[in-house]
């Protein structure tokens, strides 16, 4: 994707029609695609899917100075590989930290991005007190906030460690948390991000005024979350659909965070009647 520095992406991928590619921007930003493979593996066939591992995640490059780990580096290496897929527009799906990253691919290069889909994550900033007084978060995100806090902890096992404590305030219904887990054990975590992102010098994937720079692409975009979402609240997504006249808001009951996990077939669903 880059030959200054030197990056490679590794990148999952089925083939498919080239004018119906998904491009999957995963979250983290230190893990990987693969937690999203699944029920996205689904759309395989009918649609061509891309999904890779962002530098510094995964099998992708790692080792790159702190500030080469941007968000604009990366909607770079976004743009290069859908040249090297030959892909002149894609529909774009961004989860959580990925969500943003797409929202800024949308912004940057309109011209590559045919439709959006923007999953747990969110386009307005998050009030400071937009989960006052949820007491059920409160109790299971302080499970993720100790392990962040031992100073035992280092580096990509730091990562694993509180994405695993974090998993119960990542999903809603207690019966798709086995498969989470099963997830979590298969992603190649690592610490890359966290660096720059403890020294202060990651700077924000959100840009000022998204939500108007988005309603004049008039891109069609899909809202996509989990109505008990720990990480972005779900009141977002109607107040910033009613910014946008191209959005459709789509909020899944009895999901949190991973809706994916919590509602697959809910949450396919969505995506498959937005791509149709």
């Amino acid at each position: 994707m880059s030959t200054d520095p030197e990056v490679m992406l590794f990148v999952a991928h089925c083939a498919g029609p080239v004018q119906r590619t998904l491009l999957v921007i995963h979250g983290g930003p230190d893990w990987d695609h693969s937690y999203l493979r699944e029920p996205l593996v689904e759309l395989a066939g009918t649609h061509r899917l891309i999904l890779p591992d962002l530098r510094g995640c995964g099998r992708s490059t790692r080792g790159l100075r702190d500030d080469e780990y941007t968000p604009d580096t990366v909607v770079g290496d976004l743009t290069a590989l859908l040249d090297a897929f030959g892909v002149a527009r894609a529909d774009v799906l961004g989860f959580s930290y990925g969500g943003l990253i797409a929202q800024r691919l949308a912004m940057d290069a309109p011209d590559r991005v045919r439709r959006l889909i923007i999953a747990s994550s969110s386009i307005l900033p998050v009030p400071a007190d937009a989960f006052a007084g949820w007491r059920v978060r409160d109790e299971r995100r302080a499970r993720e906030a100790q392990v962040w806090s031992d100073r035992s902890l280092a580096g990509a096992g730091l990562t694993r460690a509180a994405a695993i404590a974090g998993a119960s305030a990542n999903i809603w219904r207690p019966t798709a948390l086995p498969d989470y887990l099963r997830r979590l054990a298969a992603i190649q975590f690592s610490a890359e991000w966290m660096r720059p992102m403890l020294a202060g010098i990651l700077p924000s994937p959100r840009y000022e005024n998204a939500a108007q720079r988005l309603a004049e692409l008039d891109v069609p975009l899909l809202l996509l979350h989990g109505r008990q979402d720990m990480i972005f609240p779900s009141t977002l997504t109607a107040a910033a659909a009613a910014l946008i006249p191209s959005a459709r808001p789509v909020v899944i009951d009895e999901a949190g965070h991973m809706a994916h996990i919590d509602q697959p077939d809910q949450w396919l669903g969505a995506v498959r009647e937005f791509l149709s």
